[in-house]
């Protein structure tokens, strides 16, 4: 784990029901420090990241402003986090003797966070932009340092894919887990949205990175001489998710046509030029 995030961070670590615990459940991570975790094999739980922690002056409890997992301690203790929460999860030698991973935003967010295999043929996967500042004012959080998803916010069935919409066929997107899905195409969103936010790959190591983006230019991942840059990955994602949409055809038809477009433009700027018999630089 790296905390590229301008501040002291507390991941927190929860293992699966039946699963060996790790080492450690809860540690502090200084701005720019890295903690390497080894999970043992067919392990599965989820990871996440407390922010804003401190200790009680007077009775020594440990709380923290969000993500906190309510142990009273740094570490957690087999306790998740409160949400809201970004939270990756993985399940190690699954079904197929694969590993299963994403990140999620169903239980909402706190902060950008993003999952790198070391295996090269294997997606990164994440969320990278900060929904703290595009969060509907009705998901956000009182203190405004995270956002709701829906189902917290309400509690309604219907976002929260519970009793007769606890199926994939009766609990469908929202419009709060559609805003999340278009910001962070490759996260999971509700809890139905299995199709394009669970990734599979062969026994490797993963790089969890919180806050992404502010990465400095000198402290750059070890992958990053072949992976793409943040950007260039949410560009990639989105051309992406056009082929495999059911209107990606006529999406990336429209993409090449407005090139041919733009084309025909530049050549009739070219032609009035010409007809016009004016020098280039008397048209600046």
């Amino acid at each position: 784990m790296t905390n590229n995030c301008g501040y002291t961070v507390w991941p927190g670590l929860l293992s699966g029901a039946g699963t060996a615990p790790l080492s450690t459940t809860g540690f502090a991570l200084a701005h720019g420090a890295s903690a390497t975790v080894d999970a043992p094999a067919s392990w599965s739980g989820r990871m996440w990241v407390r922010t804003l922690c401190a200790a009680d002056a007077a009775t020594g409890k440990f709380t923290c402003a969000t993500g906190d997992c309510g142990s009273g301690e740094v570490e957690c203790r087999g306790a998740g986090a409160s949400p809201p929460a970004t939270l990756a999860e993985f399940t190690l030698d699954g079904a197929g003797g694969k590993d299963f991973y994403d990140v999620s935003l169903v239980d909402g967010y706190n902060l950008p966070m993003l999952v790198q295999a070391a295996a090269p043929d294997c997606p990164d996967t994440g969320c990278l932009v900060d929904l703290n500042e595009r969060c509907p004012d009705e998901l956000r959080a009182d203190d405004g340092r995270a956002c709701r998803s829906a189902c917290e916010a309400f509690g309604s069935p219907e976002y929260c894919c519970h009793g007769a919409y606890g199926n994939p066929n009766t609990c469908h997107p929202s419009q709060y887990s559609q805003l999340f899905k278009s910001a962070c195409p490759k996260s999971y969103s509700y809890a139905y949205d299995d199709a394009t936010s669970t990734f599979t790959c062969n026994h490797t190591d993963y790089t969890i990175t919180f806050c992404p983006k502010s990465t400095p230019s000198s402290n750059k991942s070890k992958h990053s001489s072949r992976r793409p840059s943040h950007e260039q990955l949410e560009d990639s994602v989105w051309l992406a998710s056009l082929k495999k949409s059911d209107g990606g055809a006529v999406a990336v038809a429209s993409w090449s046509a407005s090139i041919v477009i733009q084309f025909a433009l530049a050549i009739a700027v070219v032609i009035t030029i010409v007809v016009l018999e004016q020098p280039l630089f008397s048209l600046l």
